[in-house]
């Protein structure tokens, strides 16, 4: 095995396995055995077991990079927003195990979560936050709406899609024939809510 087959055997086996019992939960001989490699090739390669996971981390979580791209393609916000629904779908489709150490990480986080997870996830926040902003500005969206209260809650509906999959199975196709249609359903519902009229206050 060279040495590139080897570091990356050992970054498949280890986003496998810390994704399914996280990082204290897998033993550096678990590793080593499921690589097919010995001990010694986790510290050479990686510096030990942590070092491992913080490259498995990192991987997962640099495609949140992209987020900045579709940030610069200047198209108005709703577009932008859009775009951010359609590319999150895509992100959870392109990368499995993606979900299982976003959630690990913000529920029981590792000493990474600082340098590796906050950061993406807090980057993503940030702009759509920039992003609602802007669409009130514009007058686009309503006054009163919160930035960051409205980003957290578009990220929380298109990650809740996902993460929810086992239990709505039998409720919604969870099928990638279906994702063009979601991306619409999300934006409608976003964007107009789910109301046909708002209700009258009383004074």
């Amino acid at each position: 095995m060279t040495k590139t087959d080897c570091r990356s055997k050992l970054r498949e086996v280890g986003t496998r396995l810390f994704a399914e019992r996280g990082l204290h939960g897998v033993s550096i001989r678990e590793l080593s055995q499921a690589a097919g490699v010995s001990i010694s090739m986790i510290s050479y390669y990686f510096g030990g077991k942590e070092g491992l996971y913080a490259a498995v981390l990192q991987e997962q979580f640099a495609c949140f990079d992209q987020i900045d791209e579709i940030r610069r393609l200047g198209a108005d916000p709703l577009a932008v927003i859009e775009a951010y629904i359609r590319w999150t779908i895509q992100r959870h489709r392109n990368n499995p195990y993606l979900l299982r150490f976003y959630t690990s990480e913000l529920t029981n986080p590792t000493p990474f979560f600082p340098t590796h997870v906050s950061p993406a996830i807090g980057n993503v926040i940030r702009i759509l936050t920039e992003v609602i902003e802007e669409g009130v500005a514009r007058e686009q969206f309503r006054r009163d709406i919160h930035g960051v209260n409205a980003a957290l809650a578009l990220a929380g509906m298109v990650n809740y899609f996902f993460l929810s999959t086992m239990a709505t199975e039998d409720l919604i196709s969870h099928s990638p024939e279906k994702d063009e249609e979601l991306v619409q359903q999300y934006v409608a519902i976003f964007a107009r809510g789910i109301l046909t009229a708002l209700p009258e206050r009383r004074p």
